[in-house]
């Protein structure tokens, strides 16, 4: 908690300085909401999030050409933060305009054009259509296998999506063939604690699925443990456990 705090602090006293001598319009201004904005998610304090990234997005709409891929990452910020409210629809909404721009503003096989489809994947997810959820996983992983090396952790995370999915539909075996490739890369390869910790809990709910409740609990606790180090104690994602 003491990170996000030090870091809000900081972020806090830049936008006072710029707000004193930036035009209202000014990206860079907009780039310093964003980074409130962003740290407010990572605490799980989700209005304030959209506070921040909305204000954010406002001055993109205004300073930047329609087809800019920092407009594209503004509408897929808002998105997420809809996302975690619970309000898909909503979310929906602004990864569609976020893969528009970013269709636009990028090569076919440029890595960062999987990401809006991980998005559709999770809101697909949430939504109960599986079979759509896994569509856009699997095109996602289409895009990144193309495009990045074999062991870089966005196909960890995209396995581990994907397995998630399998096991929602039933199939836990694939589902632990896909969790598996995701836990090869990411306990080899540098990678953000908290996907891996998400890969953890996914394999937890797999062997629970498969009323394997010692093997489960193992991987809960792991999951568990890398999420009450990273994580505020009152974030949404430490009552997931």
């Amino acid at each position: 908690m003491g990170d996000y705090s030090k870091a809000l602090e900081f972020y806090e006293k830049a936008i006072k300085i710029q707000e004193k001598v930036l035009s209202p319009n000014d990206p860079d201004l907009a780039a310093s909401y964003n980074n409130i904005g962003l740290v407010y998610n990572n605490m799980g304090d989700y209005s304030k999030a959209l506070e921040f990234y909305k204000k954010a997005h406002e001055i993109f709409e205004k300073a930047l050409p329609p087809n800019h891929p920092d407009l594209a990452t503004s509408y897929n910020n808002i998105g997420q933060v809809y996302n975690d409210m619970g309000d898909y629809s909503t979310a929906l909404e602004y990864f569609k305009k976020d893969l528009e721009i970013t269709k636009q503003a990028l090569p076919p096989n440029h890595p960062d054009l999987a990401y809006p489809y991980s998005c559709f994947g999770k809101i697909y997810r949430s939504m109960k259509d599986y079979p759509i959820a896994l569509e856009k996983f699997e095109k996602c992983l289409s895009i990144r296998q193309r495009a990045l090396p074999e062991n870089h952790p966005y196909l960890a995370i995209t396995y581990s999506n994907i397995g998630d999915v399998h096991r929602l539909m039933g199939d836990c075996e694939k589902a632990l063939l896909f969790h598996r490739k995701a836990l090869n890369i990411q306990e080899n390869v540098q990678c953000n604690p908290l996907d891996c910790a998400l890969t953890y809990i996914n394999l937890g709910e797999t062997y629970r699925e498969m009323k394997d409740y010692t093997t489960a609990l193992t991987y809960f606790q792991k999951g568990l443990e890398i999420r009450q180090k990273k994580l505020p104690k009152n974030h949404p994602d430490l009552a997931v456990v």
